[in-house]
């Protein structure tokens, strides 16, 4: 089973936390050992989700929205995207040569061609953003594939 994953980036720890056991727990019922994971690795939700494929015995790969993808993330967050990327069973570029959101909307849209399902940790609210949760919702939805949202209680952005 492939799954994706889109989400917020900007959540506080203690809503980090229990997202992480949430998809823990999701995965798990799923029998997380056959999930192929596929994220790009942004802050937040993509990293958690990784974590978790990760702590189920899945794979992940990475769509890599650019080259320079890394540098965008806060120095914090490198450490944990390098091992991260480091682990990943395949490493798909879009072909984008700088971050931003021309190459998030592409690294979502080969996201979602390569996955069965679509995992959404997500609070729910429709912003206006290209590329942002609510647009990958609304794109995935679109093409019939089978989107899960998880907004665990106690879930918030920072």
């Amino acid at each position: 089973m492939r799954i994706g994953i889109t989400g917020h980036t900007n959540l506080t720890e203690g809503a980090a936390e229990v997202i992480y056991r949430a998809l823990v727990q999701f995965l798990r019922a799923l029998d997380g050992a056959g999930i192929v994971g596929v994220t790009c690795l942004a802050d937040g939700a993509d990293q958690l989700f990784a974590h978790a494929v990760r702590e189920v015995g899945g794979a992940y790969e990475v769509v890599l929205p650019a080259p320079d993808y890394r540098d965008v993330l806060a120095a914090e967050r490198r450490a944990d995207f390098d091992e991260l990327l480091a682990g990943a069973r395949a490493v798909v570029p879009t072909g984008e040569p700088a971050a931003g959101v021309r190459a998030y909307v592409a690294a979502n849209r080969i996201m979602l061609d390569r996955v069965d399902r679509l995992i959404a940790v997500w609070d729910g609210e429709e912003r206006d953003h290209p590329g942002g949760t609510a647009e990958v919702v609304l794109h995935a939805r679109r093409r019939g594939v089978e989107t899960i949202v998880i907004w665990p209680a106690g879930a918030q952005r920072a």
